[in-house]
């Protein structure tokens, strides 16, 4: 394919209209489907994912374009921590390669809910490129830093079934420039 044609494709791609929202308890089958969907993510019991839809909202987004849900982020803040956790970042075959996980990150980080949020933290497995490549992304645009370090063991944690996940901490604000908005405001 020319080079041309490619990136008319793309760039189509990238401008569908895919929505962003909270998620609903009714959505919790769809959002099963979708992580089920989406290997080498952990599955969680269609409960789990209704719960989150449910007891979470606020810090959970869908993507959906035509009512079908084609990106899932669950998170949820951690108590006594300026900071929000990503617990699972879910994008449809379908919807791969729009930046959609990213977009979703942002849009989740700008919501009132989590003003207070100072880091945004996840743990991810050594071996899960896209992950790695999703958050790296993420923190250059934002300008945050990224730092990570082993957390859930393998052994120790995981009793060897599971490798061991490093927790990421993205620093989402800067006080100094935080401070500087504020005096020139």
């Amino acid at each position: 394919m020319p080079k041309d044609i490619a990136s008319d494709t793309r760039q189509m791609a990238r401008s569908r209209l895919v929505t962003m929202r909270k998620p609903e308890s009714t959505d919790g089958a769809a959002i099963w489907e979708l992580v089920r969907a989406c290997k080498p993510l952990d599955e969680n019991s269609m409960y789990c994912n209704l719960i989150q839809a449910d007891h979470f909202r606020d810090t959970c987004v869908v993507a959906e374009e035509d009512g079908q849900i084609l990106g899932w982020i669950s998170g949820h803040l951690i108590p006594a921590q300026d900071a929000f956790f990503v617990w699972q970042v879910a994008v449809s075959p379908a919807a791969r390669g729009l930046g959609l996980g990213k977009r979703m990150l942002r849009h989740l980080t700008e919501r009132e809910e989590l003003d207070e949020a100072e880091v945004l933290k996840t743990t991810i497995t050594e071996d899960n490129d896209a992950s790695w490549g999703l958050f790296r992304s993420f923190a250059r645009e934002i300008g945050g830093e990224l730092d990570d370090e082993p957390h859930f063991l393998e052994d120790d944690h995981f009793d060897g079934a599971h490798d061991t996940e490093h927790m990421v901490t993205i620093t989402l604000k800067n006080e100094a420039e935080d401070a500087a908005l504020d005096a020139a405001a």
